[in-house]
């Protein structure tokens, strides 16, 4: 991933509390023309500390410390409601206590994929973000700005439905999957 990329991805509006981080996330979702939304954006509350916890576990079963930059990592990941790029869980880092390394951060991503805890979220112009895979975080997929960058999280249960008939009549077994919808939001419409 290059880091004009990732720059370009930080082009956000607003921000959100997440424990003591403040994390850039875009401002209050806006209603559609017509004042009605197609699908709802995700709820605040999540299930975080099981994700976190079994995160940290996890690794420390596979002989990883828990100290330091990797729970920082984990941690901030479990207190987000969607996915953030390497750079943003960098720049959240640089406000604690304790800084956080761009290289820590890739090695501490790269062991948590490998692990199966975190799942990409490829929103293009060669951007990836990270987020909880598996129990403890409600599912959702995601819509992606294209001018500014901004990903916001949504779930829909009509789409979900469509998929889940889709599955039945395709030759596979259907585990999971992601939808990324892009577009441009509210704001940069203006």
């Amino acid at each position: 991933m290059s880091n004009q990329a990732d720059s370009h991805q930080q082009h956000e509006h607003g921000e959100r509390q997440a424990g003591a981080r403040t994390v850039a996330t875009g401002p209050a979702r806006e209603q559609q023309a017509g004042g009605q939304r197609a699908a709802s954006p995700i709820g605040e509350q999540q299930l975080v500390q099981p994700w976190t916890e079994r995160a940290l576990d996890r690794l420390a079963a596979e002989g990883y410390k828990h100290g330091g930059a990797r729970r920082e990592v984990v941690e901030l990941l479990g207190s987000q409601r969607c996915a953030l790029s390497p750079l943003e869980l960098e720049q959240v880092l640089a406000g604690g206590e304790r800084r956080v390394s761009r290289a820590s951060v890739y090695r501490v991503l790269e062991e948590l994929e490998e692990l199966g805890l975190v799942q990409r979220v490829e929103v293009g112009a060669g951007i990836t973000r990270y987020e909880p895979a598996g129990s403890g975080h409600a599912h959702h997929d995601h819509l992606v700005c294209d001018r500014c960058g901004r990903v916001e999280p949504f779930f829909d249960a009509g789409l979900e439905r469509a998929i889940a008939d889709l599955a039945v009549n395709v030759p596979m077994h259907i585990s999971d999957h992601e939808v990324v919808l892009h577009g441009a939001c509210a704001e940069c419409e203006r």
